[in-house]
């Protein structure tokens, strides 16, 4: 079984003490290693530029098991860059320098082609609302295309809405670029916070499920923090699944840990509730370290 993930991979420069300094991440790119460690079979599709820091960088996520084929090089541009500050709390902000970043203009790589084709063939395609932000439009009509694709080959496509503010000039041109991906998921995996910014007003995990279902996705799952999830399903009654009770060091990356775990345990043929489970301990293991992508260590859930 197989998955490919586009998206934007950066440089990023963590202020928390001992782990401090340049790092990588990003929400598809978190998804994609957390997978690959749990022994799934995923490939990444984004673009860094021609450097030794992003000569680095492929090779850092090829020995995390990501078959790294098409990450493509841009000829005359970088990775994007964010900062991240985690408070007392475990919250974070976020600066980025990421104008005219060598993954926005991937789709102008003629590699992408080649991408493109084999992930037509892939069991699960998965991208975020960040992917499409940082795509001028055309590109993201070929994503799109790509989607359909799956689709009509009998795989799953998958869409989180991660929706960052800063990155479009409007809200209802990021609704209207939203809910165009909704309508070709087949699973849904948004947050209530998110939603809520995105549609301007305060929103129940129910009413955003049921939103996502007008529009045409079928399998929705509602990311509630520490509440847990809403799951709502043609297969399943709704409802809300509780998170366990964990204490919280950093949020950097909760969610993308969420969608890995319950995409891969979906991909390998589970239930939604066994991998809203699987969801949730990726994610709480997350948590209770720093940074988004924490080393492996003797506790870690793969």
């Amino acid at each position: 079984m197989t998955t490919y993930i586009f998206g934007e991979a950066m440089l990023e420069y963590h202020s928390g003490g001992a782990l401090g300094g340049l790092r990588y991440g990003g929400d598809t790119l978190n998804t994609a290693i957390h997978m690959a460690r749990m022994g799934m079979d995923v490939a990444y599709v984004t673009a860094l530029g021609s450097d030794p820091i992003s000569d680095a960088l492929v090779e850092l996520w090829r020995g995390e098991g990501i078959d790294t084929r098409f990450v493509l090089r841009h000829p005359g541009r970088n990775p994007g860059i964010y900062a991240i500050h985690v408070d007392e709390t475990g919250e974070r902000s976020f600066l980025y320098w990421r104008k005219d970043s060598a993954a926005s203009d991937m789709f102008s790589l003629p590699q992408i082609d080649t991408a493109c084709a084999a992930a037509a063939g892939t069991d699960l395609l998965y991208y975020s609302l960040i992917t499409l932000a940082i795509l001028p439009p055309a590109a993201r009509g070929k994503l799109y295309e790509t989607a359909r694709a799956v689709r009509m080959n009998g795989g799953m496509v998958a869409y989180d809405s991660n929706f960052r503010a800063n990155l479009w000039p409007s809200l209802s041109g990021a609704r209207q670029v939203s809910n165009e991906a909704i309508a070709l998921s087949t699973i849904g995996l948004p947050t209530n916070s998110d939603e809520s910014e995105l549609h301007g007003v305060k929103l129940a995990e129910e009413d955003i499920a049921d939103l996502w279902h007008d529009v045409g996705c079928a399998e929705v799952i509602v990311k509630a923090g520490a509440r847990g999830c809403f799951a709502s399903s043609a297969s399943d009654t709704a409802q809300l699944v509780p998170a366990r009770a964990m204490r919280l060091v950093d949020a950097s990356g909760a969610g993308d840990a969420f969608n890995a775990g319950y995409l891969a345990s979906r991909l390998s043929g589970k239930d939604t509730h066994t991998s809203i489970a699987r969801g949730q301990q990726i994610a709480s293991w997350v948590i209770t370290r720093k940074g988004a992508v924490p080393p492996i260590d003797n506790d870690a859930p793969y």
